[in-house]
C-alpha cells in the first residue's frame, strides 16, 4: 500500500468511526485534528485515541487497557481488515471492547470487511 491508498483508508476510516458514534446514541464526543481521532466517553471523561501512522503504514489505538498497533491485511482487491499486532481483534472489535470497558456503551463499529 502506498502512502496516497494509506491515507484514504485512514480518511475513510475515521469517517466510519465518527457515523458509528453518530448512529449509537451513545454519548461519545470525537475530535479530529491532524489526522488524530479522540474519542471522548462522556461518562468518566476517559479517552480512546485513534492514529495513524503513515511512515509504518500503520494505525495506532491508545486506551485505557493499553496501546494496540494494527496492519490492514487486504483480503480482496482493496477490500481487508486492520487486524491487531498482539490481539489478533479486528480495529473494529476492539473499538467495541475498550469502549464498553471505559463504560461508553456498546457500539457496533461498522469499518470491518
Amino acid at each position: 500500500m502506498n502512502e496516497t491508498e494509506f491515507s484514504q483508508y485512514c480518511d475513510d476510516l475515521m469517517l466510519a468511526v465518527e457515523e458509528s458514534i453518530d448512529n449509537s446514541g451513545e454519548d461519545i464526543d470525537y475530535e479530529t485534528s491532524a489526522g488524530v481521532l479522540t474519542l471522548t466517553i462522556e461518562a468518566n471523561g476517559s479517552k480512546v485515541i485513534i492514529s495513524r501512522q503513515p511512515a509504518i503504514a500503520q494505525i495506532w489505538v491508545a486506551a485505557k487497557s493499553g496501546g494496540y498497533y494494527f496492519n490492514f491485511l487486504e483480503l480482496n482487491h482493496g477490500e481487508g481488515n486492520w487486524i491487531c499486532t498482539t490481539t489478533d481483534e479486528t480495529l473494529g472489535k476492539l473499538l467495541k471492547r475498550v469502549c464498553k470497558e471505559q463504560q461508553g456503551g456498546s457500539i457496533t463499529f461498522d469499518i470491518d470487511s
